[in-house]
């Protein structure tokens, strides 16, 4: 029986396995690189004091947090390699005017791993981007609908509608296109996929294939604690 209904095992196993790898590479390379971009040393000396904490659990926390940032950057991607892995989708990969592509669905998509990587004054910019793919005579990507993903949405209700951000050149809001739209992770899985649950299914199937990658080194133990976060994010 397949882990997941919607992608191949060896597949998911194996982008699985990737991101993994790039969490390590920037755990060691955090440490490596430690004190080569300036540490704010007012801050330091704060975090010591206020949160009571010594040099050596103030430097593993630093630490971390910079591998947390690099690996934030992957995240993202991570997604995007999942989503095309459905049949009839296709990764235009890191440098591509888009990042999925459905010839026969008829739609392009933007993925952003959380609602806020695109700044405010930014999301003009990648409305009046997608226009120009989907609204040209000559455009490859004619009357296609063009979605911008956020994985991670500001509030966990679902929506799939169109997107209008602020132009902030012109005073008003962008002009709404039926074929230019915005959607939450958990609704753009299910577009995706045909699966309704797809990404609550992934989440839930992560921990063991992570096991499985790490041969048993890294096994989750509080899983019922991180499904929390999921409901508060999706629910």
């Amino acid at each position: 029986m397949p882990i997941l209904k919607w992608i191949d095992d060896n597949k998911l196993i194996s982008i699985v396995d990737q991101l993994l790898k790039r969490a390590h590479e920037a755990k060691e390379s955090a440490a490596n690189d430690f004190g080569r971009n300036v540490i704010d040393p007012f801050s330091a000396l704060f975090e010591i004091s206020g949160f009571e904490i010594d040099y050596t659990t103030w430097y593993k926390s630093e630490t971390t947090r910079q591998a947390q940032k690099t690996l934030q950057n992957h995240i993202g991607g991570f997604h995007q390699t999942i989503l095309s892995c459905s049949v009839d989708w296709l990764d235009l990969k890191t440098g591509g005017v888009v990042d999925l592509h459905s010839e026969k669905h008829k739609i392009i998509a933007e993925v952003k791993n959380k609602y806020n990587t695109i700044s405010g004054g930014k999301l003009s910019d990648l409305y009046f981007s997608l226009e120009d793919l989907v609204m040209p005579k000559a455009s490859r990507y004619k009357d296609y609908t063009a979605y911008y993903v956020t994985i991670i949405p500001k509030t966990g209700k679902r929506y799939n509608k169109e997107f209008t951000p602020s132009n902030n050149k012109e005073g008003k809001k962008c002009t709404a296109n039926p074929l230019i739209r915005e959607i939450d992770g958990a609704s753009f899985y299910s577009l995706v996929t045909g699966h309704e649950n797809a990404l609550e299914e992934l989440f839930d199937a992560l921990p063991s294939v992570i096991e499985q990658c790490s041969n048993g080194k890294y096994k989750i133990s509080d899983k019922e604690k991180l499904k929390v976060f999921f409901n508060n994010a999706y629910k």
